[in-house]
């Protein structure tokens, strides 16, 4: 049995010391990547199994074994009861750690939990969880096993920021659309560096609580490279990965790069080719099968070293065209505008390596251009006559400085941007120096300007304050005394108070600070002196005397202002009190004059207007139905009542007296404008009278008459043109000499009407005078064509009856005189001949003209004659084909009786041939019977 017991013993001492010996951390320092969460399970089913072996040393079989092995006295007691002791320690090392390892645990279990987004706020959090356990535990608080838990918290990490990454497609996006993944790839580098800033924030509180305690605990002594092994493997990574998007970035910009300048097409054809092949290496790289967040596979490694040194092949190319283009430009702006256009790559060390060269350069010609500024300067400043164009010397002078002055700035600005981007180098000491020289240069003429400037103005103010405030310029222009010099002054202050820096003496402070109002006291001067010149100098001859009294008002106002200057009482300025008042009474007279002067206007207008007007107008072929047309003579009759009323607001305005010389001379200028108004009216209705009775007027004739013939008087014209076209013309200019009684007369002292006196005038009376002369001639031409159409008299006059029985009788009308002659019946061909000739004067009417138009005025309408002597001869040529067609119907019923067939008069087959002829047709009954 004791054997037994000492078998049993060592057997249970073998399992249980390889359990008491198993090390957690063992596994993580063989280059294991467990996470936090196996540890947490490895110490609790420790913990659950030192529990489960102390039970059953406990036990009372247990307990039985070791008193027989006491009792026997036997060595393997005491290793028993090391065993024990052994078992006790490690169930107090596992609750302990156990116990102190659950908030770190509670708090991973949290971040587990968290978007990845929050993550970087509560690393600081885990590494206190680390820290208390570091601190709190007894049997934690080791190196070895910190590190391990450091290094799990490390990989949780690692894992989930792989799980939040899109794994391959980190390189895939490049080709598409890469801004997202950067911003996820920035977001897990700074969550990563914060786990590590924590970790050393850590450290430095665990060093600081050491110094202030009395036993203190110790320090994370560790190197943090072991903690950090895997982690800086995966950050260096994605650092790669990022600086690989941060390129791309940089080379798309240059998809909009565009250079100008004598090869700037040449350069950016460059640009683009280097833009184009650096897709093309995107595209390969993103073709790339591996996972490029997975540290240990090194494909990717492989393909990001040939990307790289395509890159730095393309970066080798596009430095040449950057300094290519720095040497193209004439001027340090245009080269800072070039390198902002590629600064997005100028921090690459290739870039770097090629910038001294273009610097040097570019410094060189910061020199040249201060040394021009200074050369223009030199060259330009005793060329007054470009600086008095459209403001005061000084000032221009000042302004042209100041260009210089920021020119000078600009240049210097630009350069320093440049060094800015490329790297931040100071400005060279020669460099510097150099541009002092030129800023002091231009701020020694900048102060000498202002001091000359501030004499010259004292001396101007001076003159201005001495000057009368108003001269007469012969022989009656007023004008406000040396106004030119004023408005020079009165503009130099202006620009005074806008530059600053111009210290002013006594006169130039004291104008300077009147100015406002010696401003308005020279407008209102100006106001008056304009106001005067004009009443003065656009007066008409008859409005003098009206205006007299009130242009010796004005001379008396205005003769206080020649003998004042600006200076009234010692020191004291001439803003005059007096001046508002004078200027006020200037423009009052000004004012009246003037509206009395437009309403002057208005009736030259309205009198002249009508020199444009048509009393007689056309409508259609002829003239009005009314002789005059009534718009425009009830037009005429407002405007005469315009006139009057405007001389009687002329009168108000110009307080004339009725009863006054001056005031009927007044009226009789304005009559005379009203009579030479309506002379031009009359003379342009006449006138048009006799244009309308030329042949070349062009026009539609003025009158109308029509052709009639009447059985009883033969050819008359419609209406008559021995009675009515006079009738109608007098009346015509008769209506034309009222509408001169339709403006009441202007004058007071003329009698009569307008009427009366343009009747009297000459030539209208040698108008109306060459219009009947007119109306004469075209008379005598109606007359001539009434006569000439009596050639057909004999047709209307002759007895249709008493002729066809002569020509029945004697086969021919007999001739005039002619009493008896032998009987000789009618042949068919005598039908004939007479038929013949009807139809031959038929178609000579049907032929005539249906107007006729007489010395271009008057229109003989012909339609009526033609119509009615149409009619007579269709008569007469009916009474012929009636005989006929009778004679026909009587050989028709003769051929239907054979007995009788030998007493027709003419042969049936010719007489129907005649009649088919003169176009008549057989009636239908007699067609048949033809038939």
């Amino acid at each position: 049995m004791l054997h037994a017991c000492e078998e049993t013993v060592v057997e249970w001492v073998e399992l249980v010391s390889d359990f008491l010996q198993q090390d957690w951390s063992g596994l993580v320092l063989d280059r294991q990547k467990p996470v936090p969460s196996e540890e947490f399970s490895f110490w609790k089913n420790r913990l659950k199994n030192l529990l489960f072996i102390q039970d059953q040393l406990l036990s009372a079989k247990a307990q039985q074994v070791s008193s027989i092995l006491k009792a026997e006295d036997s060595i393997y007691w005491a290793a028993l009861q090391d065993l024990q002791r052994h078992v006790q320690e490690g169930v107090r090392e596992a609750e302990d750690i156990t116990l102190h390892l659950t908030p770190v645990q509670q708090k991973l279990s949290e971040v587990l939990e968290m978007d990845f987004l929050q993550l970087k706020d509560n690393v600081a959090a885990v590494m206190d969880k680390v820290g208390l356990l570091w601190t709190g535990s007894e049997f934690y608080c080791r190196p070895r096993r910190t590190v391990v838990l450091l290094q799990e918290i490390c990989n949780l990490y690692i894992q989930l920021s792989r799980d939040f990454l899109p794994g391959q497609e980190v390189i895939g996006v490049l080709v598409s659309e890469p801004g997202p993944v950067l911003q996820d790839i920035r977001l897990v580098i700074q969550t990563l560096q914060a786990l590590k800033s924590a970790f050393c924030e850590q450290q430095s509180q665990l060093e600081l609580q050491n110094q202030n305690q009395a036993t203190p605990t110790p320090s994370w002594t560790f190197p943090s490279h072991l903690v950090f092994f895997h982690l800086d493997t995966f950050l260096n990574r994605l650092l790669s990965i990022q600086e690989v998007h941060l390129v791309t970035a940089r080379f798309y910009q240059l998809d909009q790069a565009v250079l100008s300048g004598a090869s700037g097409t040449l350069l950016t054809v460059g640009i683009q080719q280097v833009y184009q092949d650096f897709l093309v290496q995107v595209r390969l790289l993103s073709a790339c099968s591996c996972d490029p967040t997975d540290p240990e596979d090194q494909t990717f490694e492989l393909e990001l070293d040939q990307f790289w040194e395509q890159v730095l092949d393309l970066e080798t190319r596009l430095v040449s065209v950057l300094s290519k283009a720095l040497e193209d430009c004439s001027e340090v702006a245009s080269a800072a505008k070039v390198v902002k256009m590629f600064w997005f790559f100028l921090d690459r060390p290739r870039v770097q390596d090629q910038l001294p060269p273009c610097l040097a350069r570019l410094e060189d010609q910061v020199l040249s251009d201060l040394d021009r500024t200074e050369l223009e300067f030199y060259s330009q400043k005793e060329k007054p006559e470009r600086w008095f164009r459209f403001c005061p010397a000084g000032a221009a002078r000042l302004c042209w400085n100041r260009q210089l002055r920021r020119r000078t700035q600009e240049t210097l600005r630009s350069f320093r941007t440049i060094q800015n981007l490329c790297g931040g180098v100071a400005l060279a000491p020669a460099l510097l120096q150099r541009a002092e020289q030129v800023v002091e240069l231009l701020q020694d003429f900048r102060t000498s300007t202002r001091s000359d400037w501030s004499a010259g103005l004292e001396e101007d103010c001076g003159s201005v304050l001495n000057q009368k405030l108003v001269q007469i310029d012969p022989p009656t222009h007023l004008e406000v005394a040396g106004r030119k010099q004023l408005e020079a002054v009165l503009q130099q202050l202006r620009y005074v108070s806008r530059e600053g820096g111009v210290a002013l003496r006594p006169n130039a402070d004291r104008l300077l600070l009147a100015r406002d109002d010696i401003t308005r006291t020279f407008v209102l001067l100006d106001q008056t002196v304009s106001c005067y010149n004009q009443v003065v100098g656009g007066a008409m001859e008859a409005e003098l005397p009206l205006i007299q009294e009130q242009l010796q008002q004005l001379n008396d106002t205005l003769s206080e202002l020649q003998s004042k200057t600006w200076i009234c009482k010692g020191a004291e300025l001439c803003v005059c009190p007096g001046v508002q008042q004078e200027s006020q009474q200037a423009l009052a007279v000004h004012s009246s004059i003037t509206e009395a002067r437009a309403n002057m206007d208005a009736m030259r207008t309205i009198a002249q207007g009508w020199a444009e007007l048509d009393l007689l107008q056309r409508s259609g072929d002829s003239l009005l139905e009314s002789s005059v047309n009534d718009q425009i003579c009830r037009g005429i009759k407002t405007d005469g009542e315009q006139l009057l009323s405007l001389t009687q607001v002329n009168r108000r305005l110009y307080s004339a007296d009725e009863a006054s010389e001056a005031w009927t001379g007044y009226l009789d200028y304005i009559d005379d404008r009203v009579q030479d108004g309506l002379l031009q009216l009359l003379h342009r209705a006449l006138r048009f009278l006799t244009n309308s009775n030329l042949e070349q007027s062009g026009g539609a004739p003025l009158l109308a008459v029509s052709l009639h013939l009447q059985d009883s008087r033969g050819l008359v014209f419609e209406p008559s043109i021995d009675d009515g076209p006079a009738a109608f013309l007098k009346t015509i200019i008769r209506d034309v000499y009222g509408a001169g009684a339709l403006v009441p007369r202007i004058s007071v002292g003329r009698h009569g009407d307008y009427q009366e006196s343009l009747r009297q005038n000459p030539e209208l009376c040698a108008l109306e005078q060459e219009v009947m002369t007119r109306l004469l001639q075209v008379k005598e031409e109606a007359e001539k064509l009434r006569a000439g159409l009596d050639r057909y008299a004999h047709l209307w006059l002759s007895d249709k009856q008493a002729v066809f029985q002569e020509f029945l009788a004697y086969g021919k009308p007999l001739a005039v005189g002619e009493v008896e002659a032998d009987k000789n019946p009618p042949s068919l061909k005598d039908f004939q001949r007479e038929i013949q000739v009807l139809l031959t004067i038929s178609s000579e009417v049907t032929h005539l003209d249906e107007g006729v138009v007489l010395q271009g005025w008057l229109q003989v309408d012909m339609r009526p004659f033609i119509t009615c002597l149409l009619s007579i001869i269709l008569d007469w040529k009916d009474m012929y084909t009636d005989f006929l067609l009778e004679s026909a119907t009587n050989s028709l019923q003769q051929a239907t009786r054979p007995q009788d067939r030998g007493s027709a008069s003419f042969d049936l087959t010719d007489t129907i041939l005649l009649l088919e002829v003169a176009g008549v047709e057989l009636p239908e009954h007699l067609a048949a019977k033809l038939q």
